[in-house]
């Protein structure tokens, strides 16, 4: 994972958010049950703040351990992957047990950001 790659990914992840969000509040709104629409909502809500996070690596990247770093982007990215993509394929297609996927990416996501935190105390810059 490099810093090119996580502003790439973050402004995508990011994009993408903001698109999924209004096709939630637009699109989805006549076509599924509110409790399904607020699982979409929580998939879009996740994926904007942790497409901010990869930009946030990014930002950190010259001040922080490279190698730490480098981990936390990855496990943000495949975390927010896991997460809002396992809860929007429910939405989509209703089936429920695409929900034992999501705690995964949820998992990941915490990680990232432990991961982080030790980048940043393992950086000689900091």
């Amino acid at each position: 994972m490099t810093p090119r790659i996580l502003i790439l990914c973050g402004a995508l992840a990011l994009a993408l958010g903001v698109a999924t969000g209004a096709f939630g509040a637009h699109g989805l709104k006549r076509l599924v049950a509110p409790d399904l629409l607020e699982v979409w909502r929580t998939a879009a809500h996740y994926q904007l703040i942790h497409g901010a996070g990869l930009l946030l690596i990014a930002a950190l990247w010259p001040r922080l351990a490279p190698t730490p770093a480098a981990w936390a982007g990855g496990l943000m990215l495949a975390g927010l992957i896991v997460f809002s993509g396992s809860l929007y394929a429910l939405v989509l297609t209703d089936l429920r047990a695409l929900g034992a996927v999501t705690p995964i990416g949820g998992l990941l996501m915490i990680m990232s950001w432990l991961t982080l935190a030790w980048a940043a105390c393992r950086s000689p810059c900091l």
